[in-house]
């Protein structure tokens, strides 16, 4: 069966109280009393070896670490599709259904938990799981914060608000100080279009295939027609230039001289994880300052260690005049983002503080899962982590790819924790996504660029947890090409 990747950028979690899977308070117990087979994964594929560390300071210890799959959900539960199709909507329900229509309840780790008693190895979550789900010491946090304070009054300072931003200053390029926390990507990359119009910055100038959000300023900057259309008129004179490509922006920039704005990603996640040419994010900078626009550095999925810096831009040393920092902020737990500015930059918002204000921005709940997290990843030293990760998840993956390339497998690449595999047909990426969830493995399909299926596997994963996807990612490539192929 042939079906097209979703189009959501986030897969809403279900509370489904009235399932009989067991619960428990501990961070590592594993659901017991389901019967069922075990998924299937393939016998042969190259093992991950020392790709990471056998001792994780936050990965769960496990019974097993194969996929399980489940006996039929439980019939004394309402139908979660059902639901969906009544309340929320007929494109998320019927794409629900075709995966399996299993609800996911619970998760710790590199693991989810559906309500069919099956369990899901994670290297998708749109980036935000860098730490895994739930990390303990975040969790700690934001329950103790429960317990406190979870909501600020917005007349009173806020401490934590306060702690979280000094914490995230002390990890960006130097001389972005300034914090100003929100509640999703799309709303920094807000936040960062409004400073520039503070400034009389009117014009803006995007890449292709960039994503920003899908809110409507988000939007206007988030090159995909397929987005955008519905929305049109979206905000005037915004400008795509290719991405990797300086002298391009030269020419837009000379048109707009003193008067624009410039968003770019250091890497293209959703453009299908596309890789600049070394220098490129420093030559951008250095157009910028050429010609009197203020940069913007979208690192809503590329930031928080992700590439194996803490920053994309600390690859280059390029210091933008303001930085989005979203995703892997929350530790997997709640959500919060921000958006870090210059003194010169944010001047505007600094002198007026209601200029842009939000009634749950900087929310106590969620800047303790910020501090939380910056703070785990300092003990942990996620970031050098992921630096040594990812070169070798890359390498494992492109070796179970190598059969299939110049065929079904156009070219395999990645930064970090960040992996991409493209495909010759934008087919292949439906099947494959639906042969590893049917072997117990969620990956991501990327918005803005359909041929390419998306890896962001955490910084936790332990090395039996890694091989394991390695041989399922082996079997459901095999699957897909078998189904292409028939």
């Amino acid at each position: 069966m042939t079906v097209s990747p979703p189009s959501t950028e986030t897969t809403e979690t279900t509370e489904t109280t009235e399932t009989t899977e067991t619960t428990e308070t501990t961070e590592t117990t594993e659901t017991t009393g389901t019967t069922g087979t075990t998924a299937t994964t393939a016998t042969t594929g190259p093992s991950a070896g020392s790709a990471a560390s056998s001792s994780e300071p936050s990965a769960p210890s496990s019974e097993s670490l194969t996929p399980r799959a489940g006996t039929a959900a439980p019939t004394d539960r309402p139908d979660i599709v059902d639901l969906y199709l009544k309340h929320i909507g007929s494109g998320r329900a019927v794409m629900g259904r075709v995966m399996g229509g299993m609800a996911e309840v619970r998760s710790e780790g590199v693991w989810i938990h559906t309500d069919d008693g099956r369990r899901f190895l994670d290297f998708g979550g749109y980036g935000v799981f860098l730490m895994g789900h739930r990390h303990p010491a975040v969790v700690e946090a934001v329950h103790r914060q429960i317990d406190t304070h979870p909501l600020a009054s917005r007349v009173l300072l806020e401490p934590v608000a306060a702690r979280a931003a000094q914490a995230l200053a002390a990890h960006t390029p130097p001389g972005l100080d300034y914090v100003h926390f929100v509640n999703s990507g799309a709303e920094a990359t807000e936040a960062a279009l409004k400073l520039a119009r503070a400034h009389g910055l009117t014009s803006v100038i995007t890449t292709r295939s960039g994503f920003h959000g899908k809110t409507l300023g988000a939007l206007s900057v988030t090159a995909n027609a397929t987005y955008q259309t519905p929305f049109q008129p979206l905000l005037p004179d915004v400008t795509q230039v290719a991405y990797d490509d300086p002298a391009d922006l030269e020419q837009a920039l000379a048109a707009r001289r003193d008067r624009a704005c410039v968003i770019v990603e250091p890497v293209q996640g959703e453009g299908g994880v596309r890789i600049p040419r070394p220098g490129y994010l420093g030559q951008v900078r250095a157009l910028c300052q050429a010609y009197g626009a203020l940069l913007v550095v979208d690192e809503i999925q590329t930031g928080m260690g992700r590439l194996g810096t803490w920053w994309g831009v600390d690859a280059e040393g390029v210091r933008p005049d303001v930085l989005l920092v979203g995703k892997g902020l929350s530790g997997g737990v709640v959500p919060v983002a921000a958006m870090v500015a210059t003194a010169e930059a944010y001047a505007p918002f600094s002198r007026d503080p209601y200029l842009h204000t939000s009634t749950f921005g900087a929310s106590p709940i969620a800047c303790a899962a910020a501090l939380a997290t910056v703070r785990a990843m300092e003990e942990e030293d996620t970031v050098a982590r992921a630096a040594a990760l990812g070169p070798r998840i890359l390498t494992a993956v492109r070796e179970v790819c190598a059969p299939y390339e110049g065929g079904l497998v156009r070219e395999v690449r990645g930064r970090g924790l960040l992996i991409g595999i493209e495909f010759a047909e934008e087919q292949a990426v439906g099947e494959l996504l639906l042969e590893l969830i049917a072997r117990g493995v969620l990956v991501n399909n990327s918005l803005n660029s359909t041929r390419v299926l998306r890896l962001t596997p955490p910084a936790v994963v332990e090395d039996a947890a890694l091989d394991l996807f390695l041989t399922t990612l082996g079997a459901a490539l095999r699957g897909t090409a078998d189904r292409m192929t028939s």
